[in-house]
């Protein structure tokens, strides 16, 4: 009580001080309000010299309990993180580590009860708030039980569609892609050796379909989609055997009975596939012979993806030289004597070729650079001419021409010449005399022209002939109207060059 009224009188003589002050005027100077304030407090303080200490001493014992009582209180206060689910409180939790850790490890946790398909758990929608909290209720097990409870694991799978048609629904994206690498993968061309390039012959031949090749682009033909999608386990399906159907379409195996009078045009005709099919089934196949009763492999894949590459195959080519004959009237004709030898060129040939599924659909020369320049060969001969012999260098039969297919084998079979198309107009590739018109199966109508000095030229698929046997043409003279006839796939020449009866390669006396 004593303490109470010694703070009273401290606080009573704290005013009267204030009011002593205030009273004195504004006339005298601050060294007299300071002496007269002084002086003042002094007399007071000798007075009350008791009273003012106690009042003193309560108020540091009440700062004392005030500071000792907040002390006490902020020791027990922490930092807590309350837990929310789609914005509602699960709980709360003494560390906010607990979360993130839970979030970070959670999906690999539930995957491991899941192995064979592949699982979401949308731990996105877990966040936490702070609160500074005295001595606050945690519980951070339970926290994580209600999060496990809440949280339930989705099992997802890649729906494949090929052209807006689902297929199958695999494990997940990963297993989509191998799938896909894995149809590629059988028409991915070969390695080619970067420092060889093979150099065929003027006559030479090679088979450009299975030639080494660099790959330019590989794609499927049909549009190929991927989406993920909830799924139940057991529809996910191996991946080994989506494979088989995108690369079979689920076909049966089909068989064709060999019956009298049967030849394989006639068997590729009646059942609507081509000769070059029916080859490639049946390897055993031997000069078109057959033998009757024999069952042939006539199954027809109907793959539900199809891979299309676009690949560059590079070939250096001979260039075969010109000859240049001197007319000599000491001569008789029909007899001739060298000059000079000549020499073939070379010719670096780029081609585009076009595949589906490894089967061959079109080839483009692209570019033709001219590595050596051939030398042109000398011989005299006699002056008199023979109506029709030609000159040695032939011409374009086509004007505006396109090569479509060029010289070589396909598949183990000799294409024999170059296909070109272009005007429809057919020309005499050089001098020379009609020896041979009509229509053959596999040429259609054709056309033979002896150049009366060791070569012919052969002119197949003709829709119309306007030469007769035995007429004599010059080079440029209209001989027939391009067509489709025989065993053809379009509208197109196909041009051969025959020396002293054996195949040449057309691309060797045409230059661009």
């Amino acid at each position: 009580m004593t303490g109470f009224r010694g703070m009273r009188f401290v606080m009573n003589l704290i005013e009267r001080f204030k009011a002593k002050r205030e009273s004195l005027t504004g006339n005298e100077s601050d060294k007299q309000l300071e002496a007269a304030t002084t002086t003042s407090t002094l007399t007071v303080l000798r007075r009350h010299k008791w009273p003012v200490v106690l009042g003193v001493g309560a108020i540091a014992l009440t700062g004392t309990i005030t500071l000792a009582g907040h002390q006490y209180v902020e020791a027990g206060m922490v930092n807590v993180y309350h837990v929310m689910l789609n914005n509602e409180e699960v709980g709360i939790v003494t560390d906010n580590k607990i979360i993130d850790e839970y979030k970070q490890n959670r999906h690999e946790e539930v995957q491991k009860n899941f192995p064979d398909v592949h699982v979401v758990v949308d731990t996105s929608r877990v966040t936490y708030w702070t609160e500074r909290a005295y001595n606050p209720k945690t519980n951070d097990m339970a926290v994580i039980a209600s999060l496990n409870t809440l949280l339930v694991p989705k099992p997802t799978g890649v729906e494949l569609k090929v052209n807006d048609k689902v297929i199958a629904v695999v494990k997940d994206q990963q297993t989509a892609d191998s799938i896909l690498e894995q149809v590629k993968s059988p028409f991915m061309p070969k390695a080619k050796d970067s420092g060889k390039v093979a150099v065929l012959s003027a006559g030479a031949a090679d088979d450009i379909s299975t030639a080494p090749s660099e790959l330019e682009k590989a794609e499927f033909v049909e549009k190929v989609e991927k989406a993920e999608v909830p799924v139940d386990p057991k529809d996910i399906a191996k991946p080994e055997d989506v494979v088989k159907k995108l690369q079979t379409g689920d076909v049966q195996p089909a068989k064709y009975t060999v019956v009298e009078g049967d030849c394989v045009s006639c068997i590729a005709k009646k059942l609507g596939i081509s000769k070059q099919f029916i080859y490639d089934n049946n390897p055993g196949i031997q000069d078109d012979k057959l033998k009757i009763g024999n069952q042939l492999d006539v199954t027809v894949l109907q793959p539900t993806l199809s891979v299309k590459t676009t690949e560059k195959v590079v070939q250096n080519q001979e260039i075969q030289y010109d000859t240049e004959y001197v007319k000599d009237d000491s001569m008789r004709v029909g007899v001739t004597q060298p000059i000079s030898s000549g020499k073939n060129g070379l010719k670096k040939v780029t081609i585009e070729v076009t595949k589906v599924n490894g089967l061959m659909q079109s080839e483009n020369v692209v570019n033709e650079d001219i590595i050596d320049q051939p030398v042109t060969a000398k011989v005299k001969k006699g002056t008199k001419v023979i109506q029709g012999e030609g000159s040695g260098k032939f011409a374009w039969p086509v004007m505006s021409p396109s090569i479509s297919s060029t010289f070589g084998y396909r598949w183990g079979k000799l294409h024999k010449g170059i296909d070109i198309t272009g005007n429809r107009n057919i020309m005499a590739a050089d001098n020379g005399k009609i020896v041979e018109t009509g229509y053959k199966s596999d040429y259609g109508n054709y056309i033979i022209i002896n150049h009366l000095n060791g070569y012919e030229t052969l002119y197949g698929h003709l829709s119309k002939i306007s030469v007769s046997s035995g007429t004599i043409v010059e080079k440029g003279d209209k001989i027939g109207i391009m067509g489709s006839t025989g065993d053809s796939t379009g509208v197109h020449l196909h041009f051969e060059v025959h020396k002293s009866g054996e195949l040449q390669n057309p691309l060797s006396y045409l230059n661009r």
